[in-house]
Formats: C-alpha cells, structure tokens, sequence
C-alpha cells in the first residue's frame, strides 16, 4: 500500500474541501491515487457536505425512538437548511437511524467531542494520570500516553465518533456528511436526549429472609 503522506492529504483536502480525515480515509481506501480519491469522496457526498458545512441550518425535525420493551426511548434534533429537505424520505430515514445509534450507544453523553466540556476532559486526564501502569514511567512517557488515552475515551463519549449500526465501516459523522452530500444541504445533528426507564429512582432494597426470620420469632 503506498504511503499516505500529510501533503498528499493537504494536496487533496485543497482540491475537493472535505475535511482532513475524511482525505486520509480516501487515499488510503484508494491506494494513494489522489484521482480516485477525489471520485471516492464524490460518490460518499463528503465533498460537496464538506462546502455546505458552513451554511445556516435552522430547519429540520425532531425524531423519536423507542426500544422493544418500551424501556428505552430517545428524542433527536437533526437540522437542515429547508423544511422541504427536512419532510423528505432520506432525511427521514437519517433522524430514525441517528434517534436508534443513541439508544444503542448507552454510554454517549455529547454531540461531538467538541462539545465535551472542559470540567469532563480534565476528570479522564486525572483518572488516566492515576493508572498503576504509568508508574516509574518517564514524564514526556505519561503525557504522550495520556493523551492517546484520553482522545480515545473522549470519542466514546461522542455520538457522531460511534461506529454506524447498521454499517460499521462508516462512523455517524461520516453518515451524516454522505446523506447531506446527496441532499445538497448542510445537515447537522444538534442535540439528543437519551429516557432509560427508572433512571434516578432509588428502590428501597428488602432482605427477604431476614423478614421471614423476625416474623417466626414474633
């Protein structure tokens, strides 16, 4: 496989506009032909979503999804620039498959990793920092550890770095930017709310035997 260097990522950035890791993935699922990697992104819309991306998106919808069994449910807000796209199957489709990944991603909390408040980032840096493996470790050690550490437990935390359900190949964000691309409009997922039944309700724990007990001695 040939070697997919940062100027030939720059160079093809330059030329179509989508972002910088969307760039590699194409050189790289194209062997470095930059020619083909420029149809690659085409034929994904990430190019054409990559220049959309700038654009106001104050229409859209909100989606729904409740789990079999009625134990989960999630509500969505996904935007667009029209309401006309927004009514349409393919952005229907898109709300119904984000709404379903947040129910099956119990442990994602944020939009994206840019939304992670400080606060949070800095508590995984603690916890990273405290690890029994990174004693006796050189200091430039720790950090370069800590931080591969960190950015990885940060994109758990972020809907759009999740691993597409229903196509593991590709991640939300990257379903997101191909269904805007064929769209033609900047789609954006703006924020989620995930309802898992009994949450927060503390339940009074018995000791059934400890009951049977003190009824016999009464």
């Amino acid at each position: 496989m040939a070697e997919i260097s940062a100027k030939l990522v720059k160079d093809l950035r330059d030329k179509t506009g989508a972002g910088m890791m969307d760039c590699k993935k194409a050189l790289t699922e194209t062997n470095g032909d930059t020619g083909k990697a420029i149809e690659w992104l085409r034929q994904k819309g990430i190019s054409s979503a990559e220049k959309k991306a700038g654009r106001t998106a104050a229409e859209g919808a909100i989606g729904s999804y409740i789990h079999t069994g009625a134990r989960v449910g999630v509500l969505v807000e996904v935007n667009c620039e029209t309401d006309f796209v927004a009514r349409g199957e393919a952005f229907q489709e898109l709300l119904r498959n984000v709404a379903m990944q947040i129910a099956a991603c119990p442990n994602v909390d944020y939009v994206s990793v840019d939304q992670i408040p400080a606060d949070v980032a800095e508590k995984e840096k603690s916890i990273e920092l405290g690890r029994d493996d990174l004693a006796g470790k050189p200091d430039a050690m720790k950090v370069k550890i800590v931080e591969g550490r960190i950015g990885k437990r940060l994109k758990e935390l972020a809907l759009l770095e999740q691993p597409f359900i229903k196509d593991s190949s590709m991640t939300v964000a990257e379903l997101v930017k191909q269904v805007a691309g064929k769209l033609g409009e900047n789609i954006q997922v703006r924020r989620f709310t995930r309802y898992t039944l009994g949450e927060g309700i503390e339940v009074e724990q018995s000791d059934f035997a400890a009951e049977v007990a003190a009824m016999q001695t009464a």
